[in-house]
């Protein structure tokens, strides 16, 4: 038997919702044939965005989405995308495989899947090879209540009230893909954006910094102490893989379990980085305090057999389920710092939520996880410690258990608990710091095998399941199936 330990007494702040953030790129199939599917009268939509993409999204309280890229992002130029659909420009997709795309799907199609799904829109701007100008224009245009330009050649287009988006990315990835730049240059680059960002006297933009790939200090610390007067948060992006030096496989539905814990143990890197990341930005920002947006991270698979190689579509299993809430309760537990978080991506690319063939959808693993975890959202973390063991094979050993938990307005305390073990239950007893339960509810995710998923012939193989828990001795007790994800709902006396 292992004990969770709850204090009540301490926190670090309020789980913003925006740590349940979703990612969509202009990459293979997650924005055309996966949440927009124009007037294709086969498949149920609303304007164009695929309806039952929309209603499973909304059931796992999606808070906002960030689009157009990743590296698409840096050479998307907006105008392109507005206007009668006829007379939009074709564009290579030079990242994602060169095909071509009609520029259908556009700012208002983006801002209406947004409207759709209740959620904030997250746009990243075009820094490697757009202007301070085009940027400028874009924000004016989605904006600016008045009369302008831009304003002007927005109602032209059939939007009459702007939709003052506050969230922008000042680039993407511009240590690499946007453009190959160092610490130093874009530090200036961005400071020089982010000038002509203006608010046009809606909500006060949240400008979000191009931030470090993986555990580059020097690019967070040269870019808090030269530009984070500028902006509002650096982002970060991390992905976990197989580690190839190992000769771990690299396939996403196909593997063992040195290959589980291998992932399992990258996954849990993500709280060094955090930790290592936000202390820096501390540090050199003492006078503002920068957040930390992880605006990419989740499981990076090669792609299933016999689909384009350029597309990043890969199958999702229980063990992209372990993966999703260990990074959640990493996020809850770091929300201090961590103040928004996207999972990439939404559809059909990488470690996906859905994934689509024709009119059919599958609500993956991965999905049921962000379920699970929803009431976590606007809560207020506790601190929470459990009594872990250690499992794994070779050097990655993990701990068995790992958790997170949050109290509501209504004094309701929700616990998210991991048994990453994935030959062994664990029973486990949640004590909370005085506070005697009244009542516990319990739900899980779990498979007869962590390479159990969902697909096209067996849709619900994996879904959420009611667990038992009782209430004795002034605790809730349960038993963890192995590799699962299991949340408590606790309510006091």
């Amino acid at each position: 038997m292992q004990n969770i330990l709850i204090n009540p007494a301490r926190s670090v702040g309020t789980i913003s919702p925006n740590i349940y953030g979703h990612f969509s790129e202009h990459l293979g199939r997650c924005i055309y044939d996966g949440l927009y599917v124009g007037d294709d009268p086969d498949i149920p939509n609303v304007n164009g965005m695929r309806t039952a993409a929309v209603e499973a999204l909304k059931r796992a309280k999606i808070p906002v989405l960030r689009w157009p890229g990743g590296c698409f992002a840096d050479t998307y130029h907006w105008m392109d995308g507005i206007g009668p659909k006829e007379s939009r420009k074709t564009i290579v997709n030079t990242f994602w495989g060169g095909v071509t795309e009609n520029n259908s799907f556009g700012t208002h199609e983006f801002l209406e899947l947004c409207r759709q799904l209740g959620c904030q829109p997250y746009i990243s701007g075009n820094v490697g090879s757009g202007t301070v100008q085009e940027f400028s224009d874009w924000i004016e245009y989605c904006n600016m209540p008045g009369v302008s330009p831009m304003a002007s050649l927005r109602r032209k287009n059939g939007r009459e009230e702007p939709w003052n988006v506050v969230y922008w990315g000042i680039g993407n990835e511009t240590w690499g893909c946007g453009g190959n730049m160092t610490a130093e240059h874009y530090a200036d680059v961005c400071k020089n954006f982010s000038t002509y960002m203006r608010g046009y006297g809606g909500p006060a933009l949240y400008k979000i910094a191009s931030g470090a790939n993986g555990s580059d200090y020097h690019w967070t610390k040269v870019l808090a102490e030269k530009a984070g007067h500028c902006v509002d948060a650096l982002s970060l992006h991390y992905y976990t893989g197989p580690s190839r030096h190992k000769g771990r496989t690299g396939s996403a539905s196909v593997f063992g379990p040195e290959d589980y814990y291998d992932c399992v143990s990258r996954t849990l890197f993500m709280d060094e980085l955090i930790e290592n990341h936000t202390r820096i930005m501390r540090n050199v920002r003492s006078n503002k305090k920068l957040g930390l947006v992880v605006d990419e991270w989740g499981l990076w698979f090669d792609v299933e057999p016999g689909t384009n190689p350029a597309f990043l579509y890969q199958q999702s299993t229980m063990r992209d389920a372990v993966v999703a809430a260990l990074n959640l309760n990493i996020f809850n537990n770091h929300c201090d710092g961590v103040v928004m978080a996207n999972i990439a991506q939404t559809v059909n690319v990488l470690q996906s939520l859905i994934l689509t063939e024709g009119a059919e959808i599958v609500e993956t693993p991965t999905l049921k996880v962000f379920e699970l975890f929803a009431p976590h959202q606007g809560a207020k973390q506790l601190d929470s410690y459990a009594e872990a063991g250690l499992v794994g094979t070779g050097d990655d050993i993990v701990p068995d258990i790992q958790v997170s938990a949050s109290e509501n307005a209504d004094g309701e305390i929700f616990v998210t608990a991991v048994n990453a073990d994935i030959s062994a239950s664990k029973e486990v007893v949640i004590r909370i710091g005085g506070i005697k339960p009244e009542s516990a509810e319990a739900k899980s995710v779990w498979g007869d095998s962590i390479t159990d998923k969902n697909d096209f012939g067996q849709p619900e193989k994996v879904f959420i399941r009611p667990l038992g828990a009782c209430v004795e001795d002034g605790a809730v007790k349960a038993v963890l199936p192995a590799g699962s994800v299991t949340s408590f709902t606790v309510r006091a006396k």
